[in-house]
């Protein structure tokens, strides 16, 4: 068993394109390697990068804003309550084009890993 709480936590990430990341559960965390729970801020305008894992399943739940997730360069928006799962080698990029923050719960089946994750170079 594992109890996380916010006093405990690694330090946020804090990606280029105005993505926070704050790990809950996983490898960063504390050693949980089956899977990993993180909370993710997108501020309106901002976006994740344009990337793909080769060996986890990701899955986004919103809690609150408006998403766009471009997933194999097709749209889906996504609204609070709503999840969406994205397998290995999906091309996938989140964004918020809301004028509130975009917050979800991200999962990594297994624990996400700097090393599967492959940012897509625009051309």
């Amino acid at each position: 068993m594992k109890i996380s709480n916010k006093e405990n936590l690694p330090e946020m990430l804090n990606n280029p394109g105005g993505e926070n990341l704050q790990e809950i559960l996983g490898r960063i965390a504390g050693d949980v390697t089956s899977h990993s729970l993180a909370e993710v801020r997108i501020q309106s305008g901002n976006n994740s990068s344009k990337h793909f894992h080769k060996h986890s399943e990701e899955s986004y739940f919103i809690l609150s804003g408006a998403a766009s997730v471009e997933i194999n360069n097709t749209v889906h928006k996504l609204m609070p309550g709503e999840a969406v799962l994205l397998e290995p080698l999906d091309v996938h990029q989140i964004s918020n084009q809301g004028e509130q923050d975009l917050v979800f719960l991200a999962v990594c089946v297994p624990a996400w890993s700097p090393d599967d994750s492959f940012d897509i170079e625009e051309a």
